[in-house]
């Protein structure tokens, strides 16, 4: 009777195991432990290693540099478009310590490496806020794209020439640009 048993016991217990690895976080938990684990009896918890539909949070994007003196290291693919017209010029700036090296395509790499060292940030500008305020002047159609590193920090920047305030960033960045005199 025993031998008889004990596979059916068995049995049992793997089909227990099966039904409490698919039930839902509700049926986890008996209703009793759920209402004696809380204060009020309508609120429940999910089990310790129920999932959920909460996306986990994106990750941190790293801080950009600050003003002021950086490594001088970077390395920049750089299209500058004088006009919607006209086709674009592409560069490629390679700076190691402030210094460009023999990979840079670049009209003024020296110009551009130095920049870089004297203001890590030149190509992290802060973002528009509705409290800045921009003169409203038209600078030119030119538009400009910066991605790559520097000094060990991702870039990504659109500049133009549409307003007071995005002029301004256009001539702060002018060496890396390769242009002179704000224009292309």
């Amino acid at each position: 009777m025993r031998l008889r048993t004990l596979p059916l016991l068995l049995a049992a217990l793997a089909l227990g195991g099966l039904s409490a690895c698919t039930a839902t976080p509700d049926a986890a938990v008996p209703s009793s432990a759920n209402s004696s684990a809380n204060s009020s009896p309508t609120q429940s918890s999910p089990a310790p290693d129920t999932e959920t539909t909460v996306p986990a949070p994106s990750p941190s994007a790293p801080p950009a540099p600050s003003a002021g003196p950086g490594a001088g290291n970077a390395e920049l693919a750089i299209m500058v478009k004088p006009s919607p017209a006209e086709p674009a010029v592409n560069y490629t700036l390679v700076c190691r310590d402030g210094v460009p090296t023999a990979e840079s395509k670049h009209p003024r790499p020296e110009a551009a490496c130095t920049a870089l060292k004297n203001n890590a940030a030149l190509l992290s500008p802060a973002p528009k806020t509705t409290a800045q305020v921009c003169t409203q002047q038209y600078g030119g159609p030119q538009t400009a794209t910066v991605t790559g590193i520097v000094d060990d920090t991702p870039v990504d920047v659109t500049l133009a020439r549409t307003d007071g305030c995005e002029i301004a960033a256009w001539n702060a960045a002018q060496d890396v640009l390769g242009i002179s005199g704000g224009g292309t």
